[in-house]
């Protein structure tokens, strides 16, 4: 054994080992795993070019979980896989002047050596990339299924349209409302898609979020039940005699509204409709100035959080309605925070009675009528959040014949005269809307339609897929290059057999990560999406992420999984039992402002700190010129603010095990982390010290490893086995609670107790130092795998348990926890004065003379005692 601890070398010995064995394969019901099987998975990744610390993060919490697991009797599976598809490959093709397919692979090599210099646990053999077409096939048979089952739908959309490009663009490419690379100002337009109706699921979805997802963090349950947004409410219209060119009366003269608080209907002064609502553009017909405003409407974001918080604007359309109880002319305006995909695309303008439509209201100088009062709040406009009411509480005013209605009263009473006069009726409505999956971008899973002249649009036939994606194509930013390549564009129709033409569109990629996780089960499935492999291994025992991921992709993966099981694939409702959100990683940032406020941000690694005598920065200056600049403040990693750390330079310097070490010891998992450079050479000098002691007490460990619990020991022997087991104690229960900064820091208190044992020579002390040694490289192998691989092979523990990698996790030793004596705290009226060390099997007479007997305490005892508690195993309180 080597006195120096050399992370390269030890880190390639045992990955040579692993790698060898074929270590991490795993495979059903597994005769050497009693407990059965344990699916752990972290999110795939998509493969930029190169891991980041919060990948680094993700995926040794995985580990940690596996290889305990593994040691407790688990079959573990733990996949990687590879959401390859996507606009950040298009934009690299474009920038470098390569295919997407190029780019892609090539990085994807890159990520999958880096984690292979992590020692991950994973199985390669179930390894899966999206863009291949032995997978994206199953993506387009079941587009193909849903089409079938009505599940699949095609209707019109709203997308970003960049009219220079001549494309439509990802929200994410719509910059202060221009075109990323074009900047020209985008519009808003309607084209033909795919939709999937998952709204045909939002009960369930919900349902399921209460009922069946107890192991999910309750913000993410808590989030996903938002998006899905369910609403009990009343939907009704408000009449109107406006009619259109041809004479006819827009939508048969009814403007219709959805509304949660049907109790303020009585409080509407105006209404507002979508630029895209039909009133809208019957008014702007005549009225240049509003056709303007609509035209400026669409130039806005499609993203419904974007409306949330944009600036609320409007226009009057010159029209009015009626409303349908007061029989009151209401006036119409267009407004750019309604969506004409949420309802019916108008609402109702109650300004004393919600937020938005106050703002509007006051912005405006629109009428404000107050019609729900709370008892104790005074109707103030400067205080209208302290009245304006809400159906907990309030009762209806101002009202006529519904005056004194509470809010359920109030429902059902004007429910009911809607209802009488055909204008309304109670409904459930859900925020969730039905999820678009065509995307005009080429890289991605080709949606299996094709247009014939004669016969319309009709699918791909099964034995014809995968409809494969050509990969040679380089994207120059002037719309999808399929619509260019005649290679793919011909077909001939599967009815008529004439010439025909490929549907261009690609699938939104969130439908490559809704089911990746299950192909996982059924490597190399030919004939089947998944196969009876699937059977054993889903539903997911845990799955982790982070929760930038909690509501989108959770819950198509959720959705995705009821298609598959309502289409006889699988067995289960709920595909992932536990979930795990891991924070981010967090590092400081450092950048320079120019005289236009553009800021150019600069790595910490280049960065030289000026700290005072406390430790605290106080400037900072570019090593590359010396000069001065600014402290930006702890932010998440990212390559925006240049705040990174490369993990391979991490491992390069300090190995792998360090790196894994820092990020589990730094945080608890569901916590952000924030990274130190203190932090990560404190890491490095524990494993040195590992090292060192295991080296140091190599000569004591026997090859027979004599069991100390049935040797005769001295006080000193029980006293480190006692602490060694409490330990192992606690570690073991975080291990099974995911707190493994909590772990590092009982691996620490193992080695430093070990450390300061004061044993004297001879077989009973190597027999306790040789079980704390095999106790402590057990309970450190799921975190630094690599060195307690090769401690315990040179220390000879491989001889009688094996590879650490399947040795039997520690036990605790119950008889090892015994203490003969027990310090139980004295207190004098209440008062704590000292303590004692009493025998465990001592009777309360005796503690009772011992402590009154006791130096510290007896100078507060003047006079006998009125009283002496004792509180076995705890306490003595004299009362005099």
């Amino acid at each position: 054994m080597q006195d120096k601890y050399s992370p390269a070398d030890v880190e390639q010995a045992a990955q040579l080992h692993w790698k060898a064995i074929d270590a991490y394969k795993a495979v059903e019901n597994d005769p050497r795993f009693p407990k059965g099987k344990y699916y752990a998975c972290s999110m795939l990744p998509y493969p930029s070019g190169k891991l980041h610390m919060g990948h680094v993060r993700n995926y040794t919490i995985n580990d940690v979980m596996y290889r305990y697991l593994r040691m407790n009797g688990y079959n573990v599976l733990m996949p990687m896989g590879w959401d390859a598809f996507g606009m950040p490959a298009e934009n690299a093709a474009m920038a470098n002047n390569v295919p997407p397919a190029q780019w892609t692979y090539a990085n994807i090599a890159h990520m999958r050596e880096q984690m292979e210099s992590m020692g991950l646990a994973i199985d390669w053999s179930r390894e899966m990339t999206a863009c291949k077409p032995e997978y994206y096939k199953w993506n387009q048979w079941m587009f193909l299924k849903m089409l079938e089952k009505g599940i699949i739908y095609k209707k019109t959309g709203t997308v970003n349209w960049d009219p220079i490009d001549q494309t439509v663009l990802a929200n994410e490419q719509v910059v202060d409302g221009r075109g990323w690379r074009s900047g020209a100002l985008i519009e808003k337009r309607e084209i033909p898609m795919y939709y999937a109706r998952i709204t045909d699921y939002a009960d369930e979805l919900l349902d399921y979020v209460d009922n069946k997802l107890p192991g999910w963090p309750e913000r993410v349950r808590v989030m996903q039940a938002n998006w899905i947004g369910k609403s009990a409410g009343v939907r009704f219209a408000f009449p109107h005699t406006i009619r259109d060119a041809a004479g006819e009366l827009i939508g048969d003269g009814k403007m219709h509204v959805f509304t949660t608080r049907v109790d303020t209907i009585l409080g509407v002064t105006f209404c507002a409709v979508a630029p895209e609502h039909a009133l809208a553009a019957h008014a702007a017909q005549t009225n240049p100035d509003l056709a303007a405003f609509i035209a400026e409407c669409k130039l806005g974001s499609v993203i419904e959080a974007d409306m949330a918080t944009m600036e609320k604007k409007g226009m009057p359309t010159g029209l009015f309605v009626t409303h349908p109880l007061s029989g009151d002319q209401i006036e119409v305006w267009v407004g750019n925070y309604v969506l004409i995909t949420y309802g019916d695309g108008a609402v109702m303008g109650v300004p004393a009675h919600d937020e938005r439509d106050f703002a509007f209201a006051t912005k405006y100088r629109l009428p404000i009528r107050q019609v729900v009062a709370v008892a104790g709040k005074e109707f103030s406009l400067a205080l209208w959040q302290e009245w304006y009411g809400d159906k907990q509480h309030g009762v209806m005013v101002n009202s006529g014949k519904y005056d004194g209605l509470d809010y359920i009263a109030a429902v059902h009473a004007i429910a009911g005269d809607l209802a009488a006069l055909g204008l309304g009726e109670k409904k459930v409505t859900f925020r969730l809307r039905d999820w678009g999956i065509s995307r005009q971008r080429y890289w991605g899973t080709p949606i299996p339609m094709i247009h014939c002249a004669d016969c319309g649009t009709v699918p791909v036939p099964e034995k014809d897929l995968p409809v494969v994606l050509p990969e040679h194509l380089v994207p120059d930013g002037s719309g999808n290059p399929l619509n260019k390549d005649e290679a793919f564009l011909a077909c001939d129709c599967p009815q008529c057999g004439k010439p025909a033409r490929r549907e261009t569109d690609t699938m939104d990629t969130f439908v490559d990560s809704s089911w990746y996780y299950m192909r996982y089960t059924s490597p190399g499935s030919v004939d089947a999406m998944v196969d009876a492999r699937n059977d054993y291994w889903m539903p997911m025992d845990q799955y982790i992420g982070g929760i930038e991921h909690a509501v989108m992709h959770l819950l198509y993966a959720r959705f995705w999984t009821k298609i598959m099981r309502d289409l006889g694939l699988i067995k289960f409702d709920e595909p992932f039992v536990n979930l795990l959100t891991q924070g981010m990683v967090l590092n400081e940032t450092y950048y320079r402002e120019d005289e236009a406020g553009k800021k150019t941000w600069f790595n910490p690694a280049d960065i030289d700190l000026t700290l005072d005598d406390k430790g605290r920065p106080q400037g900072a200056l570019l090593k590359a010129d010396c000069q001065k600049v600014e402290i930006g403040g702890t932010e998440k990693m990212s390559k925006s603010k240049n705040n990174g750390i490369d993990p391979q330079a991490q491992i390069g310097q300090y190995g792998a095990d360090t790196a894994r070490l820092f990020t589990m010891f730094a945080s608890p998992p569901e916590q952000t982390l924030e990274w130190s450079d203190s932090g990560v050479e404190g890491a490095s000098r524990f494993l040195r010290r590992v090292w060192a002691f295991a080296f140091a007490q190599s000569p004591r460990i026997a090859s027979e490893l004599a069991d100390p619990s049935k040797d005769g020991l001295n006080e000193a022997q029980k006293t480190l086995r006692r602490e060694l087991h409490k330990i192992l104690q606690q570690a073991d229960y975080d291990l099974k609670r995911i707190q493994y900064n909590t772990v590092v820091s009982a691996c620490m208190k193992m080695l430093n107790t070990m450390e300061s044992a004061k044993l004297d020579a001879g077989a009973a002390s190597d027999a306790v130092i040789a079980e704390g040694l095999s106790i402590f490289l057990r309970v450190l192998n799921p975190i630094a795998p690599h060195i307690t691989h090769v401690l315990w092979e040179e220390l000879g523990y491989s001889a009688v348990h094996g590879d650490i990698l399947n040795a039997p996790w520690p036990q605790v030793d119950p008889q090892a926890l015994v203490q003969a004596e027990i310090e139980m705290m004295i207190q004098v009226n209440g008062k704590l004065r000292g303590s004692i060390m009493v025998a465990r099997d001592a009777d309360k007479a005796a503690i009772e003379a011992q402590a009154l007997a006791c130096e510290a305490v007896k100078k507060y005892i003047e006079t006998a005692p009125k009283k002496v508690i004792v509180v076995p195993g705890k306490l003595i309180s004299i009362v005099v």
